[in-house]
């Protein structure tokens, strides 16, 4: 079986390896993987910038859809067939995080999803909606419910304003799932065509900040009037700890700050001030749990979303990581993985 592997870390380093073909054990469940997406934090891995310690070699990416080739003894969930994709923590199944569920982290912890096949325990699977093919799915499982979690973390309704950073694959499933929700979704980008390309999902608002840096005025103007504090109900901020005051300031009275990323550092103190002031709520996201996945992947399927992502063969896995670190994508970007010998 091939798979790509850090064995030291940098892209250049990234490559092929011959692994034996895995079996699934008691309660085990072998999939046939035909997509991976890739995340910021995919990247980070690969660099070591993520967990310089992490013991190597290990297969990276958290997210990746196939389909099941077998399954162990007692597996009831699953049967040869089924269109699955494996959930982000392997032992975070429910309810709230503890440390115990935030171990087994795929691409991580443990092996990811960057190889032909994986076992994963039965429980670590969801099933796929139907109208997705398997690169759309491969999209899911860390990004699409880490904005699916911000969203429920805003109280996101109809009539609420949401603003977005940038057009990555968070910020994106971030907008399509506000708009679901009949919610005004504002965005700031350093890209005038990625914007346009925004607008076209339905973004209502967008604003180059390289042109104008002070992005959260423009947000207080594009929500202030008729009574109604200035100010956004949440911030998807995806950032760091760079933008956090920016966002801050963005927020109307009460308003909430969903924390996820971490690109930027800190050019200021941290501005206690402002939380006081604006009675704000920073809630750090940390994708979710299996429950969370499924609930999420209903509402897809009744809203017939489709996830914005651009596809390679998964021998441009390098590229695309390179064009990440360049910041050059859109959405989601994921390799369709083919098996040696298999040319469908």
């Amino acid at each position: 079986m091939r798979a790509w592997q850090i064995a030291s870390f940098g892209i250049p380093a990234l490559a092929f390896a011959e692994r034996p073909a895995p079996a699934p054990q008691a309660g085990e469940v072998l999939v046939r993987v035909r997509a991976v997406s890739f995340n910021y934090r995919d990247l980070m891995m690969v660099t070591g910038r993520y967990n310089p310690r992490m013991a190597l070699p290990r297969i990276p990416c958290s997210d990746g859809a196939g389909e099941v080739l077998a399954v162990g003894a007692g597996v009831t969930r699953w049967k040869p067939g089924d269109r699955v994709a494996g959930i982000f923590m392997q032992n975070w199944l429910e309810g709230e995080l503890t440390a115990a569920k935030a171990k087994g982290a795929l691409g991580g912890d443990i092996d990811g999803m960057l190889a032909e096949r994986v076992v994963l325990r039965e429980s670590g699977l969801v099933r796929i909606p139907e109208h997705l093919n398997f690169a759309q799915a491969a999209t899911l499982p860390c990004a699409a419910v880490t904005a699916w979690n911000a969203l429920q973390a805003g109280d996101v309704k109809p009539g609420s304003t949401v603003l977005i950073q940038g057009t990555g694959g968070v910020s994106i499933f971030a907008l399509q799932f506000a708009k679901m929700r009949g919610a005004r979704v504002l965005a700031v980008s350093s890209s005038d065509e990625k914007l346009k390309r925004a607008r076209a999902l339905g973004l209502d608002a967008g604003l180059n900040y390289r042109e104008q840096p002070d992005w959260e005025r423009w947000a207080a103007d594009e929500t202030g009037g008729e009574g109604r504090d200035p100010g956004v109900d949440l911030v998807v901020e995806v950032g760091g700890a760079g933008t956090l005051e920016r966002s801050l300031k963005a927020i109307r009275t009460g308003g909430t700050v969903a924390q996820i990323g971490v690109l930027t550092q800190p050019a200021d103190p941290f501005p206690i001030p402002l939380v006081l002031r604006k009675l704000a709520r920073i809630q750090g996201i940390y994708v979710g749990s299996r429950a969370d996945f499924e609930e999420m992947n209903r509402a897809i399927e009744l809203a017939q979303l489709r996830p914005v992502v651009e596809t390679f063969p998964w021998s441009e896995t390098r590229a695309v990581l390179e064009r990440m670190e360049r910041g050059g994508h859109f959405g989601k970007m994921a390799v369709e993985v083919q098996e040696a010998g298999n040319r469908e």
